[in-house]
Protein backbone atom coordinates (compact mmCIF):
# COMPACT_ATOMS: atom_id res chain seq x y z
CA UNK A 1 0.00 0.00 0.00
CA UNK A 2 1.29 3.46 -0.95
CA UNK A 3 2.41 5.59 1.95
CA UNK A 4 0.69 8.97 2.09
CA UNK A 5 3.10 11.80 2.81
CA UNK A 6 2.39 15.22 4.23
CA UNK A 7 4.46 18.37 4.46
CA UNK A 8 3.85 21.05 7.06
CA UNK A 9 4.59 24.69 6.20
CA UNK A 10 4.59 27.20 9.04
CA UNK A 11 4.38 30.83 7.94
CA UNK A 12 5.50 33.80 9.99
CA UNK A 13 8.56 35.91 10.76
CA UNK A 14 7.86 35.47 14.47
CA UNK A 15 8.81 31.78 14.18
CA UNK A 16 12.06 32.51 12.36
CA UNK A 17 12.98 35.25 14.83
CA UNK A 18 12.49 32.79 17.68
CA UNK A 19 9.76 34.94 19.22
CA UNK A 20 7.41 31.96 19.34
CA UNK A 21 8.09 28.23 19.34
CA UNK A 22 6.43 26.10 16.66
CA UNK A 23 4.47 23.58 18.72
CA UNK A 24 1.89 23.13 15.98
CA UNK A 25 4.08 20.92 13.80
CA UNK A 26 4.85 18.40 16.54
CA UNK A 27 1.17 18.08 17.41
CA UNK A 28 0.14 17.76 13.76
CA UNK A 29 2.79 15.13 13.10
CA UNK A 30 1.52 13.01 15.98
CA UNK A 31 -2.11 13.29 14.89
CA UNK A 32 -1.34 12.58 11.24
CA UNK A 33 0.55 9.43 12.20
CA UNK A 34 -2.53 8.19 14.04
CA UNK A 35 -4.43 8.06 10.74
CA UNK A 36 -1.56 6.57 8.73
CA UNK A 37 -0.05 9.72 7.21
CA UNK A 38 3.69 10.31 7.45
CA UNK A 39 5.16 13.79 7.65
CA UNK A 40 7.85 14.08 5.01
CA UNK A 41 9.16 17.51 5.91
CA UNK A 42 8.48 20.57 8.06
CA UNK A 43 9.32 23.96 6.57
CA UNK A 44 9.19 27.41 8.15
CA UNK A 45 9.06 30.47 5.90
CA UNK A 46 8.82 34.22 6.34
CA UNK A 47 5.87 36.47 5.55
CA UNK A 48 7.08 37.01 1.99
CA UNK A 49 5.15 36.04 -1.14
CA UNK A 50 8.12 34.53 -2.95
CA UNK A 51 9.07 32.38 0.05
CA UNK A 52 5.55 31.04 0.48
CA UNK A 53 5.22 30.25 -3.23
CA UNK A 54 8.62 28.54 -3.31
CA UNK A 55 7.68 26.44 -0.28
CA UNK A 56 4.44 25.36 -1.96
CA UNK A 57 6.22 24.49 -5.22
CA UNK A 58 8.79 22.38 -3.38
CA UNK A 59 6.27 20.70 -1.10
CA UNK A 60 4.05 19.42 -3.90
CA UNK A 61 6.99 17.58 -5.47
CA UNK A 62 7.39 15.33 -2.44
CA UNK A 63 4.09 15.29 -0.54
CA UNK A 64 0.47 14.32 -1.14
CA UNK A 65 -0.80 16.70 1.54
CA UNK A 66 0.45 20.22 2.22
CA UNK A 67 -0.70 21.67 5.53
CA UNK A 68 -0.06 25.36 6.21
CA UNK A 69 -0.44 27.33 9.41
CA UNK A 70 -0.14 31.07 9.93
CA UNK A 71 -0.67 34.28 8.02
CA UNK A 72 -4.47 34.32 8.15
CA UNK A 73 -5.02 37.28 10.47
CA UNK A 74 -6.59 40.64 9.55
CA UNK A 75 -3.38 42.69 9.34
CA UNK A 76 -1.23 43.56 6.32
CA UNK A 77 1.50 41.06 7.17
CA UNK A 78 -1.06 38.21 7.01
CA UNK A 79 -0.90 37.43 3.32
CA UNK A 80 -1.41 33.66 3.08
CA UNK A 81 -4.97 33.90 1.76
CA UNK A 82 -4.02 36.28 -1.07
CA UNK A 83 -1.00 34.19 -1.97
CA UNK A 84 -3.18 31.07 -2.23
CA UNK A 85 -5.77 32.86 -4.38
CA UNK A 86 -3.04 33.79 -6.85
CA UNK A 87 -1.39 30.38 -6.59
CA UNK A 88 -4.59 28.56 -7.54
CA UNK A 89 -5.56 31.18 -10.13
CA UNK A 90 -8.80 32.21 -8.50
CA UNK A 91 -10.37 35.28 -6.93
CA UNK A 92 -11.53 36.12 -3.43
CA UNK A 93 -15.25 35.71 -2.85
CA UNK A 94 -17.42 36.34 0.19
CA UNK A 95 -18.31 33.11 1.98
CA UNK A 96 -21.60 33.63 3.77
CA UNK A 97 -21.05 30.90 6.38
CA UNK A 98 -17.66 32.35 7.32
CA UNK A 99 -19.20 35.83 7.60
CA UNK A 100 -21.96 34.48 9.83
CA UNK A 101 -19.39 32.71 12.02
CA UNK A 102 -17.17 35.76 12.54
CA UNK A 103 -20.20 38.02 13.08
CA UNK A 104 -21.57 35.69 15.74
CA UNK A 105 -18.15 35.45 17.40
CA UNK A 106 -17.87 39.23 17.70
CA UNK A 107 -21.43 39.50 18.93
CA UNK A 108 -20.84 36.88 21.63
CA UNK A 109 -17.90 38.93 22.89
CA UNK A 110 -19.86 42.18 22.89
CA UNK A 111 -18.02 43.77 19.94
CA UNK A 112 -19.12 45.22 16.62
CA UNK A 113 -17.72 43.49 13.54
CA UNK A 114 -14.92 45.58 12.02
CA UNK A 115 -14.33 45.91 8.30
CA UNK A 116 -10.94 44.25 8.68
CA UNK A 117 -12.51 41.20 10.26
CA UNK A 118 -15.32 41.19 7.68
CA UNK A 119 -12.62 40.87 5.03
CA UNK A 120 -11.56 37.59 6.63
CA UNK A 121 -14.79 36.03 5.30
CA UNK A 122 -13.56 36.59 1.73
CA UNK A 123 -11.93 33.33 0.60
CA UNK A 124 -10.48 31.98 -2.64
CA UNK A 125 -13.43 30.89 -4.79
CA UNK A 126 -11.92 27.48 -5.57
CA UNK A 127 -11.41 26.43 -1.93
CA UNK A 128 -13.69 24.59 0.43
CA UNK A 129 -13.97 26.73 3.58
CA UNK A 130 -12.92 25.08 6.84
CA UNK A 131 -14.99 26.48 9.68
CA UNK A 132 -13.21 28.11 12.58
CA UNK A 133 -15.57 28.06 15.55
CA UNK A 134 -12.97 29.52 17.92
CA UNK A 135 -11.53 32.42 15.92
CA UNK A 136 -12.08 34.90 13.13
CA UNK A 137 -10.00 33.32 10.35
CA UNK A 138 -11.56 30.37 8.49
CA UNK A 139 -9.34 27.70 7.01
CA UNK A 140 -9.15 26.71 3.35
CA UNK A 141 -9.10 23.30 1.64
CA UNK A 142 -7.82 23.04 -1.96
CA UNK A 143 -7.59 20.00 -4.22
CA UNK A 144 -5.38 19.95 -7.30
CA UNK A 145 -3.82 17.10 -9.28
CA UNK A 146 -4.72 14.56 -6.60
CA UNK A 147 -3.06 16.59 -3.85
CA UNK A 148 -4.70 18.35 -0.91
CA UNK A 149 -3.65 21.75 0.41
CA UNK A 150 -5.06 23.00 3.72
CA UNK A 151 -4.40 26.43 5.20
CA UNK A 152 -5.21 27.02 8.88
CA UNK A 153 -4.58 29.71 11.51
CA UNK A 154 -1.34 29.58 13.46
CA UNK A 155 -3.10 29.99 16.80
CA UNK A 156 -2.67 26.49 18.29
CA UNK A 157 -6.11 26.02 19.86
CA UNK A 158 -7.84 27.19 16.68
CA UNK A 159 -5.73 24.93 14.46
CA UNK A 160 -6.19 21.90 16.71
CA UNK A 161 -9.97 22.29 16.74
CA UNK A 162 -10.04 22.54 12.93
CA UNK A 163 -7.77 19.55 12.53
CA UNK A 164 -9.68 17.40 15.00
CA UNK A 165 -13.20 18.25 13.84
CA UNK A 166 -12.74 18.60 10.09
CA UNK A 167 -9.32 18.20 8.51
CA UNK A 168 -8.19 14.85 9.91
CA UNK A 169 -11.51 13.06 9.21
CA UNK A 170 -11.59 14.47 5.67
CA UNK A 171 -7.98 13.49 4.98
CA UNK A 172 -8.69 9.95 6.17
CA UNK A 173 -11.69 9.79 3.84
CA UNK A 174 -9.82 11.31 0.87
CA UNK A 175 -6.76 9.06 1.03
CA UNK A 176 -6.64 5.31 1.56
CA UNK A 177 -4.02 5.34 4.27
CA UNK A 178 -2.08 2.44 5.78
CA UNK A 179 -1.76 1.88 9.50
CA UNK A 180 1.29 3.35 11.24
CA UNK A 181 2.15 1.87 14.64
CA UNK A 182 5.03 2.93 16.89
CA UNK A 183 6.66 0.92 19.66
CA UNK A 184 9.02 2.74 22.02
CA UNK A 185 11.64 0.88 24.05
CA UNK A 186 13.51 2.85 26.73
CA UNK A 187 17.17 2.08 27.40
CA UNK A 188 19.70 3.49 29.86
CA UNK A 189 23.35 2.93 30.65
CA UNK A 190 24.62 2.35 27.12
CA UNK A 191 25.83 4.77 24.45
CA UNK A 192 24.04 5.02 21.12
CA UNK A 193 27.04 3.71 19.14
CA UNK A 194 27.46 0.67 21.39
CA UNK A 195 23.73 0.00 21.25
CA UNK A 196 23.75 0.17 17.46
CA UNK A 197 26.62 -2.31 17.35
CA UNK A 198 24.78 -4.79 19.54
CA UNK A 199 21.62 -4.49 17.44
CA UNK A 200 23.22 -4.47 14.01
CA UNK A 201 22.29 -8.01 12.92
CA UNK A 202 18.77 -7.75 14.31
CA UNK A 203 18.20 -4.34 12.70
CA UNK A 204 19.46 -5.61 9.33
CA UNK A 205 16.98 -8.49 9.46
CA UNK A 206 13.94 -6.26 10.05
CA UNK A 207 11.28 -6.53 7.32
CA UNK A 208 11.16 -3.52 4.97
CA UNK A 209 7.89 -2.19 6.42
CA UNK A 210 9.39 -1.94 9.93
CA UNK A 211 12.06 0.64 10.68
CA UNK A 212 14.18 1.40 13.75
CA UNK A 213 15.09 4.88 14.95
CA UNK A 214 17.65 5.72 17.63
CA UNK A 215 16.54 8.73 19.72
CA UNK A 216 19.34 9.60 22.17
CA UNK A 217 18.61 11.88 25.11
CA UNK A 218 20.22 12.74 28.43
CA UNK A 219 21.79 9.51 29.66
CA UNK A 220 19.76 7.11 27.55
CA UNK A 221 18.48 6.09 24.14
CA UNK A 222 14.85 5.65 23.12
CA UNK A 223 14.42 3.00 20.46
CA UNK A 224 11.40 3.55 18.24
CA UNK A 225 10.11 0.79 16.01
CA UNK A 226 7.74 2.09 13.34
CA UNK A 227 5.66 -0.30 11.28
CA UNK A 228 3.55 0.61 8.24
CA UNK A 229 1.05 -1.88 6.84
CA UNK A 230 -2.50 -2.30 5.59
CA UNK A 231 -3.68 -4.60 8.39
CA UNK A 232 -3.28 -3.25 11.93
CA UNK A 233 -3.68 -6.55 13.81
CA UNK A 234 -1.00 -8.34 11.80
CA UNK A 235 1.34 -5.37 12.09
CA UNK A 236 0.83 -5.26 15.87
CA UNK A 237 1.81 -8.94 16.14
CA UNK A 238 4.93 -8.39 14.02
CA UNK A 239 6.03 -5.43 16.11
CA UNK A 240 5.48 -7.29 19.37
CA UNK A 241 7.61 -10.15 18.03
CA UNK A 242 10.44 -7.73 17.24
CA UNK A 243 10.16 -6.12 20.68
CA UNK A 244 10.46 -9.58 22.24
CA UNK A 245 13.69 -10.11 20.28
CA UNK A 246 14.98 -6.79 21.61
CA UNK A 247 14.16 -7.79 25.17
CA UNK A 248 16.28 -10.91 24.72
CA UNK A 249 19.17 -9.07 23.07
CA UNK A 250 19.69 -6.21 25.54
CA UNK A 251 17.72 -7.07 28.71
CA UNK A 252 20.01 -5.28 31.15
CA UNK A 253 19.65 -1.94 29.36
CA UNK A 254 15.87 -1.83 28.85
CA UNK A 255 13.89 -0.33 31.70
CA UNK A 256 10.47 0.26 30.14
CA UNK A 257 8.28 0.13 27.07
CA UNK A 258 6.51 3.30 26.01
CA UNK A 259 7.03 6.93 26.97
CA UNK A 260 8.02 6.25 30.58
CA UNK A 261 10.83 8.15 32.37
CA UNK A 262 13.27 6.14 34.46
CA UNK A 263 12.04 7.53 37.79
CA UNK A 264 8.48 6.46 36.98
CA UNK A 265 9.53 2.95 35.97
CA UNK A 266 11.65 2.68 39.11
CA UNK A 267 8.86 4.02 41.33
CA UNK A 268 6.44 1.45 40.00
CA UNK A 269 8.78 -1.38 40.97
CA UNK A 270 9.45 0.09 44.41
CA UNK A 271 5.71 0.35 45.04
CA UNK A 272 5.04 -3.20 43.79
CA UNK A 273 7.78 -4.64 46.00
CA UNK A 274 6.82 -2.57 49.02
CA UNK A 275 10.25 -0.93 49.23
CA UNK A 276 11.10 2.54 50.49
CA UNK A 277 13.96 4.84 49.52
CA UNK A 278 15.70 7.95 50.87
CA UNK A 279 18.45 10.17 49.47
CA UNK A 280 21.52 11.90 50.88
CA UNK A 281 22.65 14.55 48.44
CA UNK A 282 25.59 16.87 48.25
CA UNK A 283 26.51 17.87 44.68
CA UNK A 284 22.99 17.23 43.32
CA UNK A 285 21.48 19.60 45.88
CA UNK A 286 18.08 17.88 46.03
CA UNK A 287 17.70 17.29 42.30
CA UNK A 288 17.63 13.52 42.79
CA UNK A 289 14.80 13.86 45.31
CA UNK A 290 13.02 16.13 42.82
CA UNK A 291 13.22 13.47 40.13
CA UNK A 292 11.83 10.82 42.46
CA UNK A 293 9.01 13.00 43.78
CA UNK A 294 7.98 14.24 40.32
CA UNK A 295 6.08 10.95 39.96
CA UNK A 296 2.48 10.99 41.27
CA UNK A 297 2.11 8.60 44.20
CA UNK A 298 5.80 8.70 45.10
CA UNK A 299 4.90 9.21 48.77
CA UNK A 300 4.26 5.45 48.86
CA UNK A 301 8.00 4.75 48.58
CA UNK A 302 9.98 7.99 48.95
CA UNK A 303 10.46 8.90 52.62
CA UNK A 304 12.69 11.94 52.44
CA UNK A 305 16.07 13.48 51.68
CA UNK A 306 18.97 15.11 53.47
CA UNK A 307 20.78 17.74 51.41
CA UNK A 308 24.13 17.76 53.19
CA UNK A 309 26.01 20.30 51.11
CA UNK A 310 28.55 21.46 53.64
CA UNK A 311 30.78 19.06 55.53
CA UNK A 312 29.22 20.20 58.81
CA UNK A 313 25.86 18.90 57.61
CA UNK A 314 27.46 15.64 56.59
CA UNK A 315 28.76 15.11 60.12
CA UNK A 316 26.10 16.80 62.29
CA UNK A 317 23.00 15.69 60.37
CA UNK A 318 24.01 12.56 58.47
CA UNK A 319 26.53 11.29 60.96
CA UNK A 320 29.49 10.92 58.59
CA UNK A 321 32.59 10.39 60.73
CA UNK A 322 34.89 13.46 60.92
CA UNK A 323 37.90 11.20 60.42
CA UNK A 324 36.38 9.89 57.17
CA UNK A 325 36.14 13.42 55.80
CA UNK A 326 39.58 14.33 57.07
CA UNK A 327 41.29 11.26 55.64
CA UNK A 328 39.40 10.82 52.36
CA UNK A 329 37.61 14.10 51.70
CA UNK A 330 33.96 14.82 50.96
CA UNK A 331 34.27 13.55 47.38
CA UNK A 332 35.32 9.99 48.09
CA UNK A 333 34.08 6.42 48.14
CA UNK A 334 34.28 6.21 51.92
CA UNK A 335 32.21 9.37 52.48
CA UNK A 336 29.49 8.57 50.00
CA UNK A 337 29.11 5.04 51.40
CA UNK A 338 28.59 6.41 54.89
CA UNK A 339 26.07 8.95 53.54
CA UNK A 340 23.99 6.24 51.87
CA UNK A 341 24.10 3.90 54.84
CA UNK A 342 23.35 6.61 57.39
CA UNK A 343 20.43 8.20 55.56
CA UNK A 344 18.89 4.75 55.23
CA UNK A 345 19.15 4.21 58.97
CA UNK A 346 18.02 7.71 59.98
CA UNK A 347 14.94 7.71 57.73
CA UNK A 348 14.27 4.00 58.28
CA UNK A 349 14.07 3.06 54.60
CA UNK A 350 14.91 -0.12 52.74
CA UNK A 351 17.24 1.72 50.37
CA UNK A 352 19.54 4.69 50.84
CA UNK A 353 21.38 6.45 48.01
CA UNK A 354 23.92 9.25 48.07
CA UNK A 355 25.81 11.71 45.87
CA UNK A 356 28.96 13.73 46.50
CA UNK A 357 31.09 15.40 43.89
CA UNK A 358 32.47 18.50 42.21
CA UNK A 359 29.74 19.83 39.94
CA UNK A 360 31.78 22.85 38.81
CA UNK A 361 32.57 25.13 37.22
CA UNK A 362 35.24 25.58 39.91
CA UNK A 363 36.36 23.66 42.97
CA UNK A 364 38.33 20.99 41.15
CA UNK A 365 41.89 19.90 41.82
CA UNK A 366 44.42 17.93 39.75
CA UNK A 367 43.53 14.84 41.79
CA UNK A 368 39.78 15.50 41.69
CA UNK A 369 38.90 17.63 38.65
CA UNK A 370 35.47 19.12 38.00
CA UNK A 371 33.06 16.32 37.14
CA UNK A 372 34.53 13.88 39.68
CA UNK A 373 31.49 12.43 41.43
CA UNK A 374 30.86 9.49 43.74
CA UNK A 375 27.46 7.85 44.10
CA UNK A 376 26.39 5.05 46.46
CA UNK A 377 23.61 2.57 47.09
CA UNK A 378 22.84 0.86 50.40
CA UNK A 379 20.30 -1.71 51.53
CA UNK A 380 20.13 -4.42 54.18
CA UNK A 381 22.56 -6.61 52.23
CA UNK A 382 25.29 -3.99 52.18
CA UNK A 383 26.50 -0.96 50.26
CA UNK A 384 28.39 -0.18 47.07
CA UNK A 385 29.77 2.95 45.46
CA UNK A 386 30.58 4.04 41.92
CA UNK A 387 32.93 6.71 40.58
CA UNK A 388 31.66 8.97 37.80
CA UNK A 389 33.83 11.23 35.63
CA UNK A 390 31.69 13.64 33.59
CA UNK A 391 33.69 16.84 33.02
CA UNK A 392 30.57 18.61 31.77
CA UNK A 393 28.97 21.89 32.79
CA UNK A 394 27.42 22.22 36.23
CA UNK A 395 23.80 21.54 35.32
CA UNK A 396 24.64 18.56 33.13
CA UNK A 397 26.86 17.11 35.87
CA UNK A 398 23.92 17.33 38.28
CA UNK A 399 21.42 15.82 35.83
CA UNK A 400 23.73 13.00 34.73
CA UNK A 401 24.50 12.16 38.36
CA UNK A 402 20.83 11.88 39.30
CA UNK A 403 20.22 9.63 36.31
CA UNK A 404 23.23 7.47 37.24
CA UNK A 405 21.85 6.98 40.76
CA UNK A 406 18.43 6.00 39.45
CA UNK A 407 20.09 3.50 37.14
CA UNK A 408 22.23 2.17 39.99
CA UNK A 409 19.05 1.49 41.98
CA UNK A 410 17.53 -0.22 38.95
CA UNK A 411 20.57 -2.43 38.50
CA UNK A 412 20.81 -3.22 42.21
CA UNK A 413 17.20 -4.38 42.28
CA UNK A 414 17.70 -6.48 39.13
CA UNK A 415 14.67 -4.87 37.52
CA UNK A 416 13.75 -6.70 34.34
CA UNK A 417 11.81 -5.03 31.55
CA UNK A 418 8.08 -5.53 31.61
CA UNK A 419 6.67 -7.77 28.92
Amino acid sequence: MKVVHAEIITIGDEILYGQIVDTNSAWMGTELARIGIRVKQITSVSDEVSHIVEALDNAKTRADIILMTGGLGPTKDDMTKNVLADYFHTELKLDEQSLADVTELFKSRGYELTELNRQQAFLPASCKPVRNVLGTAPGMWFEEAGKVYVSMPGVPFEMKRMMTDIVLPQLKAFFKTPHIIHKVIQTVGIAESMLAEKLDDWETSLPPHIRLAYLPHLGGVRLRLTGIAEHAEQLEKELEAEVAKLNALIPKYIFAHGEVPLEEALGKVLKERGLTISTAESCTGGYLAHRLTSVPGSSAYFMGSVVAYDNSAKTNVLGVKPETLQEHGAVSEATVLEMAQNVRRKLKTDIGVATSGIAGPDGGTPEKPVGTIWIAYADQQGAKAKLLQYNKNRQLNIEYTALAVLNLVRQSLNIAVEE
